[in-house]
């Protein structure tokens, strides 16, 4: 076959030349740009209040401010355990321009997870909302760890005032009073000052902007390091694949959680960028979801294949719902070619499948938005992003030819290591004709005749629900500490809501009291995430061996497939 780079460099099917340079620039300084072209623009659209860029940037500088009194610096790693709400874009953005570091936590990691990621990050201090499903688990990790303070933020102060007055008179069952405790501080009292400290001048390929935490290829959740042109870069290439970008008005709507590195990149980083606006939602919620959409009228929605799923299925959706809807970029789970065919025929809106990781500060091939596109391809990379297939077995060497091979990438977005870890960096990035840094992606896929990449295997064992990775060794984990459980595999297995669900299978143990498989499973899914849950736990009499002994995944996966 022809040289994949040559096909990009003559065939490119994005806006630009493929080979295009992204100079190095800050976070902030794609902030501040778009915040002095136009500062009485909307930005942020929660749930009917609006946040001018002006207003927002005022609300960054204010946080930044905030936490250079309160004895925080360059270098320091502050936490947003947060939603999509105001608080976390001016958190976000203030975090970095005082030179600190963000750290990304998902709300819904449990007090064992949270604790795990403060401690192996050194996160010094976290953001977090007074909602019941956020502060007590917040409030136990800073007893737990070597967190320093909290800083909770109101969701009811965020909102417009009729939605204001509702939350706090018939949701008051969902707010966790903010305790009196000297390092528990009000969001409203670390912004209240003018905002005005000394600005700080930042290296755009040294700074670290942001550590987003991953399973990578093993399970064990590790810190990839970004730095602010990691980002930048990223929110650059996503920002030009859409050829009106320069004439259109940009509106998306974000309700992919920004905490994920998906959303970060491109409902966040990119929007930002081309000085859109962003109408937020906390959650994923489909009537709501779609009373936005019929509200706001945006141009795009990013969305993972389940998304576009429950909005089809919604019992109040209309076709009209999605008539402003232009382009919707799917990621984070294979996208069917049955659900492409019916989003793109109800809704009018070309869906396109994508593909990154964080370690790739999210982004690293997509579909293009007009001309030749390919179902069940991630189409061709990024501009400035180069991918090879080396071989599955030796990343040293390509495939044998005409079978698929490992993907490797390499270009300005991808991470500079792991957070403290040597070892994992040694194993992730391998050297490709020479050159070093190309990272390990996991998956193994083809490159056809038009430089399109289809993901045909995978070298993990991530099972991707609904977006999110879950790993079996950290569900496995948790099971062998019940005194019933001899051995235990988790897998995932297809399902067609969220793309994939856990499914774990154990033997017990015979000399210790019996228990069900649904009795283990409600112990189970008490002790997870909620997107880790597993479907059902399964007691066998054995499960399947390797030669020398050990437990096959790989086996147990074909046995239950062909049952």
């Amino acid at each position: 076959m022809t040289d994949p780079e040559q096909i990009w460099r003559t065939a490119f099917h994005h806006p630009g030349n493929w080979d295009d340079e992204f100079p190095p620039t800050t976070m902030v300084a794609l902030f501040e740009a778009s915040a002095s072209a136009h500062p009485d623009a909307c930005f942020l659209d929660f749930m009917g209040r609006k946040y001018s860029y002006g207003e927002t940037l005022d609300g960054a500088n204010r946080v930044a401010c905030g936490l250079k009194a309160l004895g925080y610096g360059p270098g320091d790693r502050i936490g947003l355990f947060l939603p999509n709400v105001p608080h976390y874009v001016a958190a976000y953005y203030g975090i970095l321009k005082l030179g600190g570091t963000v750290v990304n936590f998902s709300p819904l990691y449990s007090v064992e997870e949270l604790a795990a990621q403060v401690e192996d990050s050194g996160t010094k201090l976290l953001f977090t909302l007074s909602a019941s499903a956020l502060l007590p688990t917040a409030l136990k990790v800073l007893e737990q760890s070597g967190l320093e303070r909290l800083v909770v933020g109101s969701v009811a102060g965020a909102l417009p005032p009729a939605k204001s007055l509702f939350y706090r008179w018939f949701r008051g069952s969902e707010v966790t009073p903010r305790p009196e405790d000297p390092r528990i501080l009000a969001f409203s009292q670390l912004i209240a000052n003018q905002g005005e400290c000394e600005p700080l001048e930042l290296d755009p390929n040294r700074d670290i902007a942001l550590i987003q935490y991953t399973g990578g290829t093993t399970g064990t959740p590790k810190g990839a390091v970004l730095t602010h042109q990691n980002l930048s870069a990223n929110a650059r290439q996503v920002a030009r694949l859409d050829p009106d970008m320069a004439t259109a008005k940009d509106s998306i709507l974000g309700v992919l959680p920004f905490f994920h590195v998906f959303a970060n990149t491109c409902v966040l980083n990119r929007t930002v960028l081309t000085g859109g606006e962003i109408a937020m939602l906390p959650r994923f919620n489909a009537k709501q979801a779609l009373e936005t959409l019929r509200r706001t009228r945006p141009r795009s929605l990013p969305g993972v294949p389940t998304m576009y799923q429950a909005l089809l299925d919604a019992p109040d959706m209309k076709p009209d719902d999605f008539s402003s809807l232009k382009f919707c970029i799917s990621g984070g789970a294979p996208l069917s070619a049955q659900l492409k065919e019916e989003w793109e025929r109800v809704t009018g809106a070309r869906v396109l499948e994508g593909y990154g990781l964080s370690e790739s500060s999210g982004v690293v091939s997509a579909n293009p938005y007009v001309g030749l596109n390919k179902p069940g391809t991630i189409g061709q990379p990024l501009a400035g992003t180069r991918v090879r297939l080396v071989d599955k077995e030796d990343p040293s060497r390509p495939p044998p030819p005409g079978e698929p091979g490992e993907i490797v990438v390499s270009g300005p977005q991808i991470m500079q290591g792991y957070w403290n870890r040597p070892d994992a960096d040694a194993q992730i990035f391998v050297e490709v004709d020479g050159e070093g840094h190309w990272l390990r992606t996991g998956d193994v896929g083809t490159i056809d005749e038009d430089g399109f990449i289809r993901i045909v295997d995978r070298l993990k064992d991530m099972i991707a629900v609904g977006g999110f990775k879950v790993f079996p060794s950290q569900i496995e984990s948790v099971l062998y500490r019940h005194p019933a459980v001899k051995e235990a595999l988790v897998i995932g297995l297809p399902d067609p809501y969220h793309g994939e669900l856990p499914h774990a299978y154990v033997v017990l143990d015979e000399d210790t009291d019996p228990v069900s498989g649904p009795d283990l499973s409600v112990w189970l899914n008490a002790q997870l995430g909620k997107h880790e849950r597993v479907s059902q736990v399964v007691v066998r009499e054995s499960l399947p061996k390797t030669m020398i002994g050990k437990l096959s995944r790989k086996d147990l996966i074909a046995e239950v497939m062909a049952a």
